[in-house]
């Protein structure tokens, strides 16, 4: 968690901002984030980032262009320094990712302390308290129980299964459902995927999506649905792919919708023992998931394949990413086994 200091820190700029620019990472724990920073404030604009998790010099111009005084940066692992120096506004990068070293910049990141916890959770303590369900579905969708899970129980038993283990929540119970719910959401076009967290910053319980009580929640369970239905192909192809062998491949060429994340989430769920490779070919390039159990550091091993061969990538010790040149895809697989 943060410290207390921390907090009042980031609680300050958080009140003072009247129109804040909000990065925030495509997926639940990133769109959890961003959905109890605009509920409790009511002002700013929200931009999911939909490529590699890096702010590079080419966002800083969409700041200028909404006439934002403040700048916020959630669940985004990296940030280059000319694009943060070129904000000339007061910034915030509220992160759990690998550490970075950012000059001029408010940075949280419990990392520092040697601990890994979502961003949701971390924005718990400044959040509406009628936001709960969000927080919660942030961090399961992030593979972390958080401690404020037991709390959620109480308000919303019909969300949780009969077990607390993060496997549990994620497949099999409404927790596990709804952080599929933000997920697939934030896939598609930007114009969908806008309207999209336009929708969900009015939903109020989660009712509302699980059992459409209202138009924005029926909106948002056909946008999922819709999803879903690829998603279960893809599920099907995927496990056609097992075989006796330490990692579990699996390429696919849509070049619309990127599912490796979820899909790499599930697989791993399912075989514990393997490190999952979940790619996504696209542009000459081979965009991957990577998954592992707690007694491998996938992390390490990423890196250090990413020495032999042409490709970028990082992330946590048990579930990071990359995109490889296609042609070096079959080298990056034998640096990793």
């Amino acid at each position: 968690m943060l410290t207390k200091p921390e907090i009042a820190e980031l609680g300050k700029i958080i009140d003072a901002a009247e129109r804040p620019f909000v990065f925030f990472h495509d997926d639940p724990d990133g769109l959890a984030s961003f959905l109890l920073l605009y509920r409790k404030i009511q002002v700013g604009k929200g931009y999911p980032l939909k490529a590699a998790p890096q702010l590079t010099m080419d966002y800083a111009r969409l700041t200028a262009d909404y006439g934002a005084d403040t700048v916020i940066i959630l669940d985004i692992a990296m940030a280059d320094q000319d694009f943060l120096d070129a904000l000339h506004l007061p910034t915030v990068w509220v992160d759990h990712h690998q550490l970075q070293k950012p000059k001029n910049v408010l940075y949280l990141n419990p990392q520092v302390r040697k601990k890994n916890i979502p961003t949701p959770a971390l924005l718990w303590p400044l959040a509406r308290k009628e936001d709960l369900w969000i927080a919660t579905v942030g961090c399961v969708g992030d593979w972390h129980v958080p401690s404020f899970a037991k709390e959620c129980k109480k308000q919303y038993p019909y969300l949780f299964g009969k077990k607390m283990t993060v496997q549990d929540l994620l497949f099999n119970s409404n927790l596990g459902i709804l952080a599929r719910v933000f997920s697939f959401c934030l896939k598609g076009s930007t114009s969908d995927v806008n309207t999209n967290v336009k929708i969900f910053t009015r939903i109020q319980d989660p009712k509302e999506i699980l059992e459409q009580t209202t138009p924005q929640g029926k909106y948002i369970w056909r946008y999922y649905s819709k999803i879903n239905v690829h998603y279960e192909k893809l599920r099907e192809e995927a496990l056609k792919s097992v075989k006796d062998d330490p990692l579990l491949v699996f390429t696919y060429g849509d070049d619309k919708l990127s599912l490796t994340k979820d899909l790499a989430n599930e697989l791993l769920a399912l075989h514990p023992d393997k490190i999952i490779v979940l790619g996504r070919r696209k542009s000459g390039e081979v965009r991957c998931s990577l998954r592992s159990g707690p007694k491998i550091n996938v992390r390490d091993k990423l890196m250090n394949a990413l020495t032999k061969v042409d490709g970028r990538g990082g992330g946590h010790e048990q579930a990071c990413g990359c995109a490889i040149k296609e042609d070096d895809f079959e080298r990056f697989l034998d640096e990793l086994r």
